[in-house]
């Protein structure tokens, strides 16, 4: 008969399991402490970035594209790619530093506009322009009067601004595959930006009028779809500026606002035309600020370190949520590339390269003061006379 009152044995305890466990849990909050301590201390993270994640390189470790020192050739950087335009020829570089495809092109002193995938090329004050995507022409055109400003936008729709006409300014606007869809004219105004928005809507023409007493700026925004209809009566808004402010540049960021920017302000507008200063710099020591990012801008300001040093105080504003990064390099930058969701400090003999969120991405060294850089999204080079180093980013 069984023994029912017999106590049961313990549970062997699986000891390895436990192991396995505790350890987890040790590796779980030595991640969290790690990640804590690299958020908060400015030191620990410098040490990391340069030792661990090898965010510092150096100039003559790197790949890099020979060029002739005799030849006047033109560097831009798209995508993921770096193209040099030299005796009528583009010749589209990969990170590598190998020459992935060769294009022909009349085009010898030219305008470049790129936006993510896709770059226009033209010639300035001429007739000639090309798009490209990737490594591949996708169109070419011949244009009746000067060429003196061209923009493409996130989805290949491209806009040129033509002068020497009868009228001030003309725009022509092209879908992906360059098909002409309309012309706009403007018989009074000459423009200094052209935007087009994400999801190809509305095409946004920044305009200045400098005949009067005073700089009387504007911005005109057109139904992309009216204006194959009826281009004369496709105008859907009108932002008016104030007095002398000169708007230099405009861009479209999410849900279809459009960023403004002056000498002293940057402004955001809905289609509604509610207005909103995202960032007023007067009275502040600013020294460059751009809007050419993926929904957000960037505000740099020189900052006193001590008695006979500055710092360089990097500002980043969300134009969505208003939320705001922040950023600082130990020297003043003199000059400022975007593309994106980076951001290029050029401090003088180092490049330091951020994203929107405020972290280093990558920090290149020269011997040398470095003048001359191109951007994009995945890729960058520094340009010497011989040569141009490759930075992957």
């Amino acid at each position: 008969m069984k023994d029912y009152w017999k106590e049961p044995e313990s549970k062997k305890m699986n000891k390895k399991r436990i192991a396995i466990t505790a350890i987890a849990a040790m590796v779980i909050i030595a991640i969290v402490v790690f990640i804590i301590i690299y958020v908060r201390d400015k030191d620990f993270r410098e040490w990391v970035d340069t030792n661990i994640l090898q965010k510092e390189v150096n100039q003559d470790k790197l790949v890099t594209i020979d060029i002739a020192q005799d030849e006047n050739s033109k560097i831009y950087a798209f995508g993921q790619y770096i193209g040099i335009l030299n005796k009528n020829e583009f010749h589209i570089y990969g990170s590598t530093a190998k020459e992935e495809t060769k294009i022909d092109m009349d085009i010898s002193n030219p305008i470049f506009h790129a936006n993510e995938r896709n770059l226009v090329i033209a010639e300035e004050k001429g007739q000639k322009i090309y798009f490209i995507q990737d490594k591949e022409m996708i169109w070419e055109d011949s244009i009746d009067g000067n060429i003196s400003k061209i923009y493409t936008g996130q989805n290949g729709y491209t806009a040129v601004a033509i002068t020497g006409t009868i009228n001030k300014t003309v725009i022509n606007v092209y879908d992906d595959k360059g098909k002409a869809l309309f012309k706009t004219f403007l018989s009074t105004t000459r423009v200094s930006d052209i935007a087009i928005s994400n999801d190809n809507k509305y095409l946004a023409l920044a305009e200045v009028d400098t005949s009067g007493v005073t700089i009387q700026s504007k911005i005109e925004v057109f139904s992309i779809e009216k204006a194959q209809e009826d281009a004369d009566n496709s105008k859907i808004a009108i932002y008016l500026i104030d007095n002398n402010e000169l708007i230099t540049n405009i861009q479209y960021h999410n849900k279809d606002r459009l960023i403004c920017m002056s000498k002293d302000k940057i402004t955001a507008f809905s289609l509604d035309g509610n207005k909103e200063v995202l960032y007023d710099n007067t009275n502040k020591k600013t020294i460059f600020q751009a809007i050419d990012l993926n929904d957000n801008v960037v505000i740099l300001e020189e900052m006193a370190a001590n008695l006979f040093t500055a710092d360089t105080n990097v500002t980043i504003v969300n134009t969505e949520n208003k939320g705001t990064a922040n950023y600082t390099a130990k020297s003043v930058t003199k000059e400022l590339y975007t593309y994106e969701n980076i951001i290029g400090l050029n401090l003088g003999t180092e490049i330091e390269f951020i994203n929107t969120g405020g972290w280093l991405v990558k920090r290149y060294k020269a011997k040398q003061e470095i003048t001359d850089v191109v951007i994009s999204g995945n890729i960058a080079g520094i340009i010497y006379r011989d040569k141009i180093e490759i930075v992957n980013l």
